[in-house]
């Protein structure tokens, strides 16, 4: 396996989860991920991981953020996926133009403090030219109308990240208060198979209106979507999480022959890890799609046989709703599909075809 950095706030992250998250993973993944919750994950520092230093975070390493990823994700799903959403919103501030230079020195330096929590709204844009949000230039901002068809850590989030495409093939994100408002309602949360607890709404916009000065970044949508379409492609270090954690619970099972599936399976988890890592961090960005698509497809099928592993060794128990062997074999499906693009649903139907 990759060498794990030594950095504290993966060892903050590690108290985090054994100390708050898994304890009640299985509570927030029937019921809601609670602002207690949420209060931890803001003290513990992680929000920072790869933060600004200049305005407060740790800067740290891109493998030091995916071992947090990592133990969260497999601590708690559900509390992992809200927090994720954070780190969007800090890189975008972090690196946009001029044109982002107010919404960077209003938000920038509390969301790399971890003193507010940033959602996100913008995967709608992958549907352009279709146009689920509009973004229309009005005297002093920009007004949105449209629905957002899926956005987690409504009640969680302080602020969040609202993307959306004007007719003439620009994209405009702005920061807004994560509140309804004039021009944005919410839906009831949504009823998922999973990760109900991560409070995931749609949102209904209808003439939201957001200052000049809230906006973290115009660019064109083709420029954009080329910075988008390959992040996908890349394995979620969620996966290896939950993987992981499907393993230990194998191992600490008490069974022969449980333990003998988490040795037999853990090699190849650790491979496939590494494959993936390599690739983000030695290749460019837009390279070997195809590789990291099938490493990605590869570390899915670990993830699964993990999951179905844990549920097999548990036997009937495991579909008690206080055990996490169900719990992480639902999680690990809804990981299948998050963040999915037609290439990568592509990419992982002719897989499971082959």
């Amino acid at each position: 396996m990759t060498a794990i950095p030594d950095h504290p706030l993966i060892e903050a992250a590690r108290r985090l989860a054994d100390d708050v998250l898994s304890p009640a993973a299985e509570t927030h993944d029937r019921e809601a991920v609670t602002p207690e919750a949420i209060a931890a994950v803001k003290a513990s520092g992680v929000l920072g991981v790869n933060a600004p230093a200049a305005y407060g975070g740790a800067e740290a390493q891109a493998a030091v953020g995916r071992e947090i990823a990592e133990i969260l994700a497999g601590a708690c799903c559900s509390t992992f996926f809200v927090q994720a959403q954070h780190h969007t919103p800090v890189r975008t501030l972090a690196t946009a133009g001029q044109e982002a230079e107010a919404a960077r020195e209003r938000w920038l330096g509390p969301l790399s403090e971890g003193t507010l929590l940033a959602g996100i709204a913008f995967s709608h844009l992958r549907a352009y030219p279709k146009l689920p949000v509009r973004a229309t230039r009005v005297p002093g901002g920009w007004r949105f109308d449209g629905r957002v068809p899926w956005y987690t850590g409504w009640g969680l989030n302080d602020v969040f990240l609202l993307g959306g495409a004007t007719e003439d093939g620009e994209v405009v994100f702005a920061v807004a208060d994560a509140r309804e408002q004039p021009g944005l309602t919410s839906t009831p949360w949504l009823q998922l198979a999973a990760l109900t607890g991560s409070r995931t709404v749609g949102l209904l916009l209808d003439g939201l209106v957001l200052p000049d000065d809230a906006v973290a970044l115009r660019t064109p949508y083709e420029r954009w979507a080329m910075d988008d379409r390959p992040k996908n492609t890349n394995t979620n270090p969620a996966v290896f999480g939950v993987a992981r954690a499907a393993l230990d619970l194998l191992d600490a099972s008490g069974d022969g022959e449980a333990k003998e599936t988490a040795d037999a399976l853990r090699p190849r988890l650790d491979a496939a890890r590494r494959d993936a890592y390599a690739l983000v961090d030695e290749v460019p960005p837009a390279e070997r799609l195809d590789d990291r698509l099938a490493v990605k497809t590869r570390a899915y099928d670990l993830m699964r046989a993990a999951t179905t592993a844990a549920i097999v060794a548990g036997g009937g128990r495991a579909f008690g709703l206080s055990s996490p062997a169900q719990r992480l074999a639902r999680e690990g499906l809804f990981l299948v599909v998050q963040g999915q693009t037609a290439e990568v649903r592509t990419a992982h139907l002719e897989a499971l075809r082959a």
